[in-house]
């Protein structure tokens, strides 16, 4: 197995994404380090090592790297489409620094290959399953004019990275990433948890931002860790790739999913076009990580949002919420 005894540091691990991918990395006997700041890893994951560390802080970077193999850097402030000015600028600033930071480290401390998140909110706004040779062929969408922007300076320093040093630096670009553990905050979860918390209370008319008829590419939690270990593996140089289900749904059809699996099912349900949304259409071409590395999503959207639900139930009824 490629992972068995390879040490491998996962920054964000005690969050949403980072944690699937530490479990991910422990299945296939990986040797994990996580970097930890604000909180600790969950119950489930006693068999890692953990390194304090404030990645806006250059030293740390330089620390939690030392002796790693691979990065997979997955800490970063979280936004939203109700995340806006100053408090998007803030988040944008945070994520600049973290990742300037790691792949500096990783360069000075020898880390053989590290994975970053570019994002599809990079990607013009155009109508079709957008390939990856596509970002830079005009802006992206202009709600992402600061969010986007980011995501594409991340990879130009990757780039970087990868050309100047024996770093090498895996691009992956996801879509809408969702599944048990999602971000439930009231000002930054996205669409999925935010309409999952609002059905649980039982919200009576169900409100939904947008018209309904704005269309995502929504891949589960389990099947992104899963893409993003096979990227690790075989990216062999500077290319990046699109993580994603490779299917589109609208939000009208994601609220009958949400609805039915909560059990909230004859609730009037009320578009409101007037709160802020994002791009209307988008989806991305997932045929290279089906060529190069052999990925395809496993679980329905139906099914990952029963999953999403029934975790939530159970976090929010558990003694140690």
């Amino acid at each position: 197995m490629f992972y068995r005894d390879k040490r491998v540091l996962v920054t964000g691990g005690t969050g949403f994404v980072g944690t699937h991918i530490v479990r991910e990395l422990l299945k296939n006997d990986a040797s994990v380090r996580v970097a930890v700041h604000a909180r600790q890893p969950g119950s489930d994951l006693t068999n890692v090592e953990t390194v304090c560390a404030d990645l806006m802080r250059w030293e740390d970077c330089k620390t939690a790297t030392h002796g790693i193999d691979y990065v997979i850097h997955a800490a970063g402030a979280v936004g939203a489409a109700g995340v806006r000015g100053y408090q998007l600028m803030e988040g944008i600033t945070k994520n600049l620094i973290l990742t300037a930071n790691m792949l500096q480290a990783a360069w000075a401390e020898g880390v053989q290959k590290i994975v970053i998140f570019g994002s599809s909110t990079g990607y013009p706004a155009y109508s079709h399953p957008v390939k990856e040779e596509e970002m830079w062929l005009d802006e992206p969408h202009p709600s992402y004019l600061g969010y986007g922007w980011m995501r594409r300076y991340f990879e130009k320093l990757g780039e970087y990275v990868s050309r100047q040093s024996q770093c090498k630096v895996v691009i992956i670009r996801p879509s809408a990433v969702y599944g048990p553990g999602d971000n439930f905050a009231e000002n930054t979860s996205h669409v999925i948890p935010a309409l999952i918390k609002r059905a649980v209370q039982r919200e009576n008319p169900y409100v939904v931002w947008g018209s309904g008829d704005e269309v995502r590419d929504f891949i589960h939690i389990s099947d992104f860790s899963r893409a993003c270990l096979l990227a690790l593996e075989k990216c062999t140089h500077f290319d990046p790739i699109n993580i994603g289900a490779g299917k589109v749904t609208t939000i009208r059809e994601i609220v009958g999913f949400i609805l039915d699996a909560v059990g909230h099912k004859d609730v009037p349900v009320v578009f409101d076009s007037t709160k802020p949304v994002t791009i209307p259409f988008r989806m991305i071409d997932t045929e290279k990580a089906k060529r190069l590395l052999g990925f395809e999503a496993q679980i329905s959207l139906e099914k990952g949002i029963r999953d999403t639900v029934q975790w939530y139930k159970s976090a929010i009824n558990s003694p140690n919420k």
